[in-house]
């Protein structure tokens, strides 16, 4: 049998483990893809049905509904040993449910840093320490490679009907920083915002993300009708604001989009 182990996650709390976890579920997209990135196929017994990477090994997993519906009874029929989940991302009287039969590790993130830092802590928590010092390492090093030559004020929207955008305190505005853009709205987290302030905000770059709304190429054309000189694009929103082993592609579409986007 497995040791018990106690370990901290980003909301503070303690989580006794059986170390090292056999049956873990992950709720949380990003998350995911970095736990099969460390390695771990074997262990990872469920994750849900917006866990879309690897592609050819997450389609072989138990699906326990979404991230802020998730299938609980799937969840307890799984016995799982570890589920890994996000502050933000699931729905919170479901992870305290969770919490009083299962342990259940949360990450709470809004910048690199912490991104970093989840993925360091994870790494340990799963035995897998070193591949994850190895990845975090590359990570850092490919941001800081990027070079802000940008100025442009950005209006980041992820839905419609009603509008909303990403706003200060996100993963997302931390990237768009990194970047050398500044966000246009200063409101905390996914502000609902009208189209009257999209065009007083008067952005240079409309910056429409591929998730959670799938914006398509048909919305272009809407926007650049609403603020006429502003420049209108597709972004690919899990280079925004996936937080896992994503982060090692995120830098060099980066740099891409910032060469494009003058």
């Amino acid at each position: 049998m497995p040791d018990p182990k106690v370990f901290i996650d980003q909301l503070g709390r303690q989580v006794a483990v059986n170390y090292p976890p056999q049956r873990i579920i992950s709720i949380v997209p990003s998350q995911t893809e970095l736990l099969f990135d460390l390695g771990l196929n074997a262990e990872i017994i469920g994750l849900t049905k917006f866990c879309n990477h690897p592609r050819h090994q997450v389609i072989t997993k138990v699906k326990v509904g979404g991230t802020k519906q998730l299938d609980m009874a799937m969840i307890r029929n799984l016995k799982p040993d570890l589920i890994i989940g996000n502050k933000e991302e699931n729905e919170r009287a479901q992870i305290e449910a969770l919490m009083e039969e299962f342990p259940v590790w949360m990450s709470d993130i809004v910048n690199l840093q912490a991104a970093l830092a989840m993925m360091n802590n994870i790494g340990t928590l799963v035995n897998k320490a070193d591949e994850a010092t190895l990845m975090v390492n590359a990570i850092e090093e490919s941001f800081n490679s990027i070079i802000k030559t940008s100025t442009l004020s950005v209006a980041y929207l992820i839905w419609q009907k009603p509008y909303m955008a990403a706003g200060k305190q996100t993963f997302i505005d931390d990237m768009l920083q990194r970047c050398g853009y500044i966000n246009v709205f200063k409101q905390q987290r996914y502000p609902q915002i009208t189209e009257i302030e999209i065009q007083e905000a008067n952005p240079d770059v409309i910056m429409l993300s591929s998730e959670p709304y799938p914006f398509r190429d048909k919305h272009i054309g809407f926007f650049k009708a609403m603020v006429p000189k502003a420049r209108v694009i597709l972004v690919d929103g899990e280079m925004f604001s996936w937080y896992g082993s994503r982060l090692l592609k995120a830098p060099a579409y980066f740099k891409r989009l910032i060469d494009s986007v003058v």
